[in-house]
């Protein structure tokens, strides 16, 4: 990991995946090679070795958190002498730069916490669906910010994870569509009162800049009780971004309604300048500016190497 290494006053304890694989302990293999390969994202491969030494000892490292948040519940429940408040939802971030595996992460926990016993209800949602519709962000001119901080919904995101900790339900959020690389106009998905949401998005580890009058300024991460950061050396990041641009450009583009449907038209060298640029002018710039410096926020990073598999885990101290 690029700028994060062992160190005695380093935060994080840091793991090989040997080493982490032993904490799996008895927690059971609930996924079989069909569903791992349905849940990967596009130019993302996952092995069943991976889930079994890296997320099955991270489903039961988040059991221990959500058990020992259930109990600091009931316990401050009593302090304050408010017997019928019901426990909200356990709520996890993960964090990341685009193309790095975030999806697949999130995809593979949820369905790996949702197996539990007790089979506890589960909910996955992506930042994405905040983003501001290409319209607004035509007219204020952020189209090639899209994905940046200011690009959000952060009013309606916030709101969003407000209710959702207040334990209100059923709440909606907005969908969006990446095939038409938009928001969908009138559509929603409805979350009713989950046990457990996992939050996927770029920047939901940044908190921005503090008023220095000291008001109070709610923050996305405010509202986590976990979060996980997928870490790879920007270089890595920028070949596994132009490799999905263009194996998209050879299956989704093709789509007459995709968005990006123009460089399924470009030859090979002209689509590779062109996922090149991209990456340099925008998603670089994001990752350098936004995304890294919120990693070391982070309970949990994972470390990824050229061939996408995890090589080092990082937990933070206690």
């Amino acid at each position: 990991m690029d700028g994060l290494k062992p160190d005695p006053m380093s935060p994080y304890l840091f793991f090989t995946v040997a080493e982490w694989a032993k904490l799996r302990a008895d927690t059971p293999m609930t996924l079989d090679v069909a569903e791992i390969d349905r849940l990967r994202s596009l130019n993302d491969p996952i092995s069943i070795a991976e889930v079994e030494e890296v997320y099955l000892p991270i489903s039961r490292l988040l059991s221990y958190h959500v058990e020992s948040s259930i109990n600091l519940f009931r316990d401050r429940r009593k302090f304050l002498g408010v017997e019928n408040r019901k426990k909200t939802p356990f709520i996890i971030g993960i964090g990341g730069s685009v193309a790095v595996g975030k999806s697949t992460t999130a995809r593979l926990l949820k369905e790996l916490l949702a197996r539990w016993p007790g089979s506890p209800h589960v909910e996955l949602v992506t930042t994405d669906g905040f983003l501001l519709p290409n319209a607004n962000l035509q007219a204020r001119g952020l189209m090639d910010r899209k994905g940046f901080p200011e690009s959000y919904d952060m009013d309606r995101l916030l709101a969003f994870l407000t209710d959702i900790k207040a334990g209100k339900g059923p709440v909606s959020a907005p969908v969006y569509s990446h095939l038409a690389y938009d928001i969908i106009e009138g559509d929603k998905s409805v979350i009713d009162r989950p046990d457990i949401l996992i939050l996927e998005g770029l920047n939901v580890l940044q908190t921005g800049e503090m008023p220095a009058s000291g008001e109070a300024i709610p923050f996305v991460s405010d509202f986590f009780d976990f979060s996980l950061y997928i870490d790879a050396e920007e270089g890595v990041i920028r070949q596994w971004y132009i490799d999905r641009f263009m194996r998209l450009r050879e299956t989704r583009f093709q789509d007459p309604k995709s968005y990006f449907h123009k460089y399924s038209k470009l030859s090979e060298a002209q689509a590779l300048a062109v996922a090149q640029g991209l990456w340099d002018r925008i998603n670089l710039v994001n990752l350098l500016e936004n995304i890294l410096p919120t990693r070391l926020r982070a309970d949990l990073i994972l470390s990824k190497g050229a061939d996408h598999a995890i090589s080092t885990v990082a937990l933070r101290k206690l």
